[in-house]
């Protein structure tokens, strides 16, 4: 019976029974009848046991004979009783019954109404359940069509940034991801999966709406890597990766580490006494890296034995020179590996490195070499950072620093070098010279005593300043003397005490002279003198004072008069070039100064060491398939040497590049990571601390490839056939040529248990295969075998397995041999075998291929029916897994012999695979291209179809020139179909192949006969163009045109030749063929066609010209018409067009043409003259009107006209609608560019905040906001403003009034906006101001004051009555008082004052006399202030004349404020 698998709409279904109403009651009926049948056979069983009893009772009572009457009296007793008790019994089973069957209904009948309940409530859930699956699947449909509808792959909105921090900080990788379903983010260190679990707290991933971080706790130095994060969801994937570089410490010391107990014990740092079998098994390869980046060498070995407190000691070495740990490297040993870790690479690091395991069995080391280039200069051109800074002559005040200069391959020159110095502890780098030093030297003065200094030093040249050095060590500014001058004093017994050398000099006052004063280094820019302390010295502290004289001067000149000299060595700088000095030093104490040194021999400044001369002659050899050794002679002068630089360039380029960046002390370097295949030239230039040489002469081109050697051993040797007499035996050809074609193979052969070898050949064989004859039958043997090439023998292979030779019987075909593969990809390959020698009793039928993993037990067969072929791909292999295969040939009798197994293969692409490319030459041949780098002179190209060696020469021909080499098919047609690879011996298994379909062979064919069969290429299709006056233009350009080419030009399937209707024409040396036509008109319509025929190639371009199409060509040529027409007279060359001048103007702009001076041009807004104060300048070409101020008063249709003789013409332009909305937004632009900062202005009614602008209307689209909100105006904030500025007017401000403002306007692309923080002592100063002004305010307003005006100046005649009456207001009501010439009126019946209703005041004087000329005062004054009001009367007498006065005038009044108005009350 066949296994059917449920559909997946049964696994998600509720099954009912329909029988559920009654399946409790049967249960409960069955189990009742259970128990009853049960309680009657309990029953029935004991009425029979007792039956039983009682029989045997009786039979016992007849055997015994003859019964009493008492004991039968008992007897029957007992009878009765056991009668009495069973119906009892009886009873009470009945009872028992009853009750038990009584108690069963009663449970019956509650069951039954239970199951009606149920039944009910399973009815009501059932049509639940089917309402809720309807909507569910409705549902689920209508979420199935709007996921489809929104579903899109992941998208990284924004992607990780890389990041570098200090150790143990925590640092977090953010990025964005959207996509639909949600996707699936997993993040990966270095390739590996980030498990959470596997490093608990050292990992955070959090996810919140599509944001996803890891948080990365307390990073390390083993944190840095290169992290990624893959999105995934079911339409697709993306990723982003990012770098995090974890660096060191500043500090000299690593900052101290938590260690849990117990502490390992630390190892020994003597040489073990335990013999140590080391065993490297992964080895750090040569190393590439840039400065600031980091790295480690890492060697994985295997140390027999393995011993935990016990291990050999591990040694690293740059350039043969110890390393020690410290804050750049670090170290580590165990675990059956040793690594070297640099935290931040410079250039210093670049050498050598060299993996010492020192033990008593010896030395085990590994070496290569780590480049480090320079870091990417901070100025573009600028050069690299020196190297080696290193301090000596270290003293109280004075250091020299040195260092290597930088390889300047690819920059200008170095034209000197800044020396910087910090002080340990801070971070303020001081520099140290003013003008470049040009050598890589520098005594650096001016240092305090002791304190600890650090140096760098950075490069120069026309470009810029390059990246400083790495830092020196941290060098103390202390006499290296003292510790000289103390001296140990042995005392009694074995004690001793030290004592400075001064304290046994007595008490010396006056220090003697120094001695021995000497030039210790002389250069072109300085001297430094040394000299020995004087003896004696004295107690006292000791300076030194330096002084230098011209050879022949007789003058001497003190060169340290500002400061002492505490060190017993100074540079002494400004020195004149060319002359000759003489020095002598003086010594002082506090006691005085000694007398003066010897003086020193003459001494000129100049440079002793000079620049080295060019290396010699460079020699280049072969080494690898990836880098060349490269010798030279050393040059003639190498004084002081530092190392030599080592450039590159590919032959034929001319671009150099440097190979070593820092210098070498040996004229002999390997220059690793070229091209392989490619070819080079090399140079030399030697390095001192003045400079580098010249380069020295080119080397020779070589090609980089391995270096010729003998071979390596050919192996895997198989028994292919015996006879009794010979054996037939195969191999497989060296791995390694050598570099050279294989000539042969010699074979030896021995008994086994015999020591002696015998030649088989004398002279070499060349196949894979070989007889060997003359064996004994019965006996064992063993082979060797050794390839030769030009360079000589390789070493013999392995002995061979014991063969015996015994005759081949068996009827099934001997073993397949020589296992190759080739294509060997990530997850398959291509193998191929030779046919068994031995065939068996018949012919070979096909073949079995069988693999496994290496080591593992079980074969697996590839194919599942035999293959006739001797090739076979093996595909969905894994990548990254090692098999090993085998093969077995079949015949008729069965499955032969296995063949050796293979050797291990990797599955995995090689780096940089190519496969082979398909093409067409320029002659039209279909050909299969390969090119291969790697080649070596003894490499060849193998080309197979269906992996068999092409032979055919009447279908193929093979070329192969260098590394390049192609199949060219020479008639191809369906035979040639198939798959075509190609090998490439000598090689580290090159090869490829390619499949040749039908839809490849008619692409290729096409192709070939397009070549073949040549078309004009054009570059322009047939187009037109129309010219002025209504001309056009039909025209097309070919891509070369021979001078035998030949053309027409076809309308409307009729030819047309040149003539004045069609004036045809043909440029063949720009390819140009045009055709102008003077009059275009309605019969022109229709298809134009060009014919070209240029030797065998043709072309042919059309152009249609029909309904719409020609109608807009008939259009433009007729405009064009027109404007040739209108341009006969004065026009406009450009109509006019309005722009904004950064004055916030409008201006009206046009430019004219073809004018003269009887030109008129006239401005006009809706038909009226419009007058400007300017006549425009028509020899300039442009008219301008300019609109200040633009408003709605300034709409309107302008016009501008020209007119003369020869015609006229006219350009409008109105302004409203959009255009003036435009204007509006272009001036808000300028505006809003020219706005002031808001400022604030305090007003009796609140707080004013202003902008002042060029210009402003209330038509600009502006904004006030609070706090961000958007503000309108309203009683409490009132906004306007003035053509200067706008302004927001808060009235009564609050508390609630404080916060930012501010002001935007929008110039239809930008918001322009000035903000102002209208809050704390801001808010505060302008409240307190606005209460001010708000009180001055409300005084101003209630104050005393005239209302009725006075004249300044009254005239009146002797004896006349003067009435001098005003009205005066203030609240509360003022006080008035007169005043005559500032004293108080006397009221009297000639002076009278009067007040009505508290405002109308009257002054009268009766009867006039010149007395009472003068000047009269009113005060009106309140609480809040009031006014002085002057009036001079002047009185002249009857009959005079009148004095001539000026006209009288409304008398101004003098503020009095409130408080001298408080006074006066």
């Amino acid at each position: 019976m066949s296994l059917v698998t449920v559909p997946f709409y049964q696994k998600r279904h509720r099954h009912f029974d329909q029988s559920y109403r009654n399946i409790q009651t049967r249960y409960l009926l069955d189990e009742y009848a259970s128990k009853k049948r049960a309680s009657t056979q309990a029953s029935s069983q004991k009425s029979l046991s007792q039956r039983s009893s009682s029989q045997r009772a009786s039979s016992q009572t007849s055997l015994g004979g003859t019964i009493c009457r008492v004991c039968a009296k008992r007897v029957s007793t007992q009878e009765d009783e056991e009668q009495e008790n069973r119906s009892r019994y009886q009873s009470l089973v009945a009872a028992y019954g009853e009750a038990k069957r009584q108690r069963f209904l009663s449970e019956l009948a509650h069951l039954e109404e239970d199951v009606h309940l149920a039944r009910s409530q399973a009815r009501d859930k059932l049509d639940k359940y089917a309402i809720q699956q309807m909507m569910e699947d409705k549902l689920a449909w209508e979420r199935h069509t709007f996921e489809e509808r929104i579903s899109r792959a992941p998208e990284i909105l924004v992607r990780l940034r890389s990041h570098t921090v200090w150790e143990r900080m925590s640092v977090k990788l953010c990025f964005t991801v959207q996509g639909f379903p949600t996707p699936v983010v997993q993040w990966y260190k270095d390739g590996s999966l980030i498990c959470q679990a596997a490093e608990p707290g050292k990992y955070r991933i959090e996810s919140n709406y599509g944001v996803h971080t890891l948080e990365i706790n307390r990073a390390d130095f083993d944190d840095t890597a290169t992290y990624s994060a893959v999105a995934t969801n079911a339409h697709g994937q993306v990723s982003t990766n990012a770098a995090v570089v974890v660096r060191r410490f500043r500090g000299d010391e690593e900052p101290f580490r938590s260690v849990g107990l117990p502490i390992g014990l630390p190892l020994s740092s003597m040489i073990p006494y335990t013999h140590f079998d080391v065993q490297f098994l992964e080895k750090f390869g040569v190393t590439f890296r840039r400065e600031g980046e980091t790295v480690t060498l890492k060697c994985t070995m295997l140390v027999t034995p393995d011993l935990k407190r016990v291990q050999p000691r591990a040694e690293w070495y740059r350039d043969d020179v110890l390393l020690k740990e410290s804050k750049w490297t670090k170290m580590f040993f165990g675990e059956g590996q040793a690594s070297l870790s640099f935290s931040h690479l410079h250039k210093d690091d670049e050498g050598l490195y060299t993996l010492r395991i020192v033990s008593r069995g010896g030395v085990s080391d590994h070496s290569a070499f780590l480049f480090v280039r320079d870091a990417d200069p901070l100025v573009t051109g600028a050069p690299g950072a020196p190297m080696d800074l290193q301090c000596h002559d270290a003293n109280r005040d004075y250091v020299i620093v040195t260092w290597k200069p930088p390889n300047t391959t690819t920059e200008s020159p170095v034209m000197g070098y800044f020396v910087d110095r910090c002080e340990v502890g801070t971070n303020n780098w001081v520099q140290c010279n003013d003008a470049p030093v040009k050598i890589c030297k520098y005594p650096v003065t001016g240092l305090f005593e002791g304190r600890s200094y650090i140096f760098r030093v950075r490069a120069v040249n026309s470009a810029g300043i390059s990246r400083p050095s790495r830092v020196s060590d941290a060098v103390a500014a202390l006499d290296p003397l003292d510790l000289r001058r103390l001296q140990a004093v042995h005392l009694e017994g074995e004690k001793e005490i030290a004592i400075y050398q001064d304290d046994l000099e007595g008490d010396a006052q006056v220090p003697g002279p120094p001695t021995g004063v000497h030039a210790s280094e002389i250069s072109r820019n300085y001297v430094v003198l040394s000299w020995e302390p004087p003896t004696p010295r004295g107690k006292d502290p000791l300076m030194y004072f330096i002084e230098k004289s011209v050879v022949g001067s007789g003058s001497w000149q003190r060169v340290n008069a500002q400061t002492a000299v505490r060190s017993p060595r100074y540079a002494v700088f400004d020195l004149m070039e060319g002359k000759s000095y003489v020095f002598r030093v003086l010594s002082a104490n506090r006691h005085g100064l000694s007398e003066p040194s010897e003086i020193t021999s003459p001494i000129q400044a100049q440079d002793v060491t000079v620049v080295p001369s060019a290396p010699g002659r460079v020699l280049a050899s072969r080494n690898t398939k990836t880098s060349v050794v490269v010798q030279w002679d050393r040059p003639k002068h190498e004084e002081d040497l530092l190392g030599y630089y080592v450039d590159c360039c590919v032959a034929g380029t001319n671009l150099w590049e440097p190979c070593n960046h820092k210098p070498i002390g040996y004229n002999r370097f390997v220059v690793h990571g070229l091209t392989t295949g490619e070819q080079y030239i090399f140079r030399v230039k030697a390095v001192n601390a003045v400079g580098m040489s010249e380069n020295s002469q080119e080397s020779d081109v070589i090609k980089v490839q391995a270096a010729l050697t003998v071979p390596s051993h050919p192996y895997g040797i198989t028994l292919l056939n015996c006879d009794g007499h010979s054996m037939t035996l195969g191999w497989k050809v060296p791995k390694f040529s050598g570099g050279s074609p294989i000539l042969g193979y010699y074979l030896d052969k021995r008994e086994v248990h015999h020591k002696n070898w015998h030649e088989v050949n004398s002279s070499p064989s060349k196949p894979t295969i070989l007889t060997v004859d003359g064996l004994t039958e019965g006996s064992l043997y063993e082979f060797k075998i050794a390839a030769v090439n030009l360079a000589g023998i390789g070493e013999p292979s392995d002995p061979s397995e014991h063969f015996k030779c015994e005759a081949w019987t068996m009827p099934e075909p001997g073993p397949a041999y020589d296992l190759t593969f080739c294509e060997v990809r990530d997850t398959s390959l291509v193998m191929l075998w030779k046919a068994p020698v031995y065939s068996g009793s018949s012919p070979v039928s096909g073949y079995f291929v069988d693999f496994r993993e290496e080591d593992a037990g079980e074969w697996i067969t590839v194919n599942q029916t035999t293959t006739a072929s001797r090739y076979l791909k093996v595909s969905d292999l894994q990548q990254g897994k090692t098999y090993v295969f085998r093969v077995r040939a079949v015949n008729a009798n069965g499955v032969g012999k296995p063949s050796d197994t293979s050797e291990p293969v990797l599955v995995e692409a090689r780096p940089g695979t190519k496969e082979i490319s398909a093409g067409v030459d320029e002659q039209g041949n279909i050909y299969l291209g390969f090119d291969c780098q790697e080649m070596t002179d003894a490499s060849q190209f193998t080309w197979c179809k269906s992996y068999e060696e092409i032979s055919d020469d009447e279908r193929f021909k093979i070329e192969t020139v260098g590394d390049h080499s192609k199949l060219y098919l020479k008639n191809p047609d369906k035979e040639d179909l198939g798959t075509y690879s190609v090998s490439v011996s000598d090689t580290d298994g090159v090869s490829s192949s390619f499949v040749l379909d039908p839809e490849e062979l008619e692409r290729l064919m096409a192709l070939s006969n397009e070549i073949k069969n040549p078309t004009i290429p054009l570059k322009s299709e047939l187009a037109y163009e129309i010219f002025d006056k209504g001309r056009v233009r039909f025209w097309l350009q070919a891509e070369h045109l021979s001078p035998d080419a030949s053309y027409r030009f076809i309308i409307n399937d009729r030819e047309v030749s040149d003539s004045e209707i069609h004036r045809i024409k043909c440029d063949k040396a720009t390819g140009i063929i045009e055709m102008v036509m003077d009059r275009f008109s309605i019969e022109n319509e229709g298809t134009y066609t060009v014919q070209i025929h240029d030797g065998k190639a043709k072309s042919q371009s059309s152009l249609v010209l029909i309904g719409d199409a020609f109608k807009t060509v008939l259009e433009e040529a007729e405009f064009q018409r027109k404007e040739f027409l209108r341009k006969q007279g004065p026009h406009f060359a450009e109509y006019l067009h309005w722009d904004v001048t950064e004055e916030c103007e409008v201006r009206l702009v046009c430019k004219v043409a073809n004018t003269k001076k009887e030109t008129v041009f006239k401005w006009l807004k809706d038909d009226v003259l419009y007058e400007t104060e300017t006549l425009p300048n028509l020899e300039r070409g442009i008219c301008e009107l300019l609109i200040p101020k633009l408003s709605k008063k300034d709409h309107g249709e302008y016009k501008a006209t020209l007119k003369d003789d020869r015609g006229q013409d006219v350009s409008i332009l109105e302004i409203a609608g959009k255009v003036y909305d435009d204007m509006i937004l272009a001036m808000s632009r300028v505006c809003g560019k020219s706005a002031s900062p808001l400022k604030v202005l305090c007003t009796p009614e609140g707080i004013r905040l202003q902008c002042f602008m060029k210009y402003f209307t209330d038509e600009m689209k502006v904004n006030w906001c609070h706090k961000d909100a958007k503000i309108s105006s309203s009683e409490h904030m009132r906004i306007g403003g003035s053509e200067e500025m706008a302004w927001l007017q808060i009235c009564e401000p609050t508390e609630k009034d404080k916060g930012k403002y501010t002001f935007e306007i929008f110039d239809g692309k930008d918001n322009h906006q000035r903000s102002l923080d209208l809050s704390g002592q801001a808010f505060d100063e302008a409240f307190a101001e606005f209460q001010q002004f708000k009180a001055a305010a409300f005084a101003e307003k209630n104050r005393g004051r005239l209302i009725g005006g006075l004249p300044d100046v009254v005239t009146i005649m002797e004896g006349k009555t003067l009435n001098l009456t005003c009205t005066v207001f203030g609240n509360p009501d003022p006080e008035v008082i007169w005043f005559k010439n500032d004293q108080d009126i006397q009221l009297s019946e000639h002076f009278s004052v009067k007040v009505e209703q508290a405002k109308y005041v009257s002054m009268t004087i009766k009867g006039v006399t010149s007395e009472d000329s003068g000047k009269y005062s009113i005060n009106i004054k309140n609480k809040y202030g009031g006014e002085k009001i002057d009036v001079t009367v002047s009185v002249y007498k009857h009959g005079e004349k009148i004095p001539d006065m000026a006209p009288p005038q409304q008398a101004k009044p003098k503020l009095i404020p409130a408080s001298a108005s408080a006074a006066g009350q």
